[in-house]
């Protein structure tokens, strides 16, 4: 296949952007995806293929995340069950959905999520207010799989609805939320692709040269978050909804 310079410019810019806002918090699927698809992919294409940066991307942060021991492992299998079984679910209806489906629903769910944001402004705390386990949880659960089956589905702005989840109902600090938004994604990323790679969707010569871009973004992304204030990220991760949010209208 011919792949010009400048597209694999564009592929790398958009990839290292996009890993540092999927680290952070979520949404750089909003920048990669159109950037796949001006290059002339279907949507259904361009959705399987971000899924290989993604996977790379993820594993990326989660090393790094560990490596700084900021990865909480008291409560692991039980986070990953749930985000595991609906993100498998996920990927087999996204490959039968009519592909009209994605906007709206990439929309919907950045403003429920910005809206939760407002109203709920101790939502996501400062600081660990003592880490809740899965199974002692109300919404635990439920929220991880319905991540998972989103995220299997579209992918794009799940970190938000993960940070919701591990944030919001189970308490994990910002830094910690990180490291497991990017564990989970991980698993659904992991099953979606080999849903999608059976399907013949996956663009390897596009999607390697995304998960370049993708896998430096994260190494940058783990350092800002560990770094910056939670007060700082908060609002970062705010800004990223609202950004979100706009980048799905246009």
């Amino acid at each position: 296949m011919d792949i010009s310079v400048l597209n694999i410019a564009l592929l790398l810019v958009a990839g290292f952007l996009g890993g540092i806002i999927n680290t952070l918090a979520g949404g750089g699927s909003n920048l990669t995806m159109p950037a796949l698809m001006v290059m002339g992919m279907p949507a259904d294409v361009a959705n399987a293929t971000n899924r290989l940066g993604i996977f790379l991307q993820a594993l990326t942060g989660v090393a790094k995340f560990n490596q700084q021991d900021k990865l909480p492992k008291d409560d692991l299998l039980a986070i990953l069950l749930p985000s595991l079984l609906g993100g498998l679910i996920g990927a087999v209806a996204a490959v039968w959905a009519p592909l009209w489906l994605l906007k709206p629903m990439l929309l919907g769910t950045m403003l429920c999520v910005a809206g939760a944001m407002l109203i709920f402004p101790d939502l996501i705390p400062d600081e660990s207010s003592g880490a809740r386990k899965v199974k002692d949880s109300r919404w635990g659960f439920w929220g991880l799989f319905v991540a998972g089956l989103y995220g299997g589905f579209v992918q794009a702005g799940v970190g938000f609805v993960l940070l919701t989840v591990l944030a919001g109902s189970l308490r994990y600090d910002l830094v910690a939320a990180n490291a497991l938004k990017l564990l989970c994604t991980i698993g659904f990323t992991l099953v979606a692709l080999i849903v999608f790679i059976s399907q013949g969707l996956v663009n390897w010569y596009y999607g390697l040269i995304l998960s370049v871009g993708y896998v430096a973004g994260a190494v940058v992304g783990v350092k800002w978050a560990i770094q910056v204030s939670a007060k700082t990220m908060r609002k970062v991760l705010f800004g990223l909804t609202l950004f979100a949010c706009v980048a799905v209208y246009l």
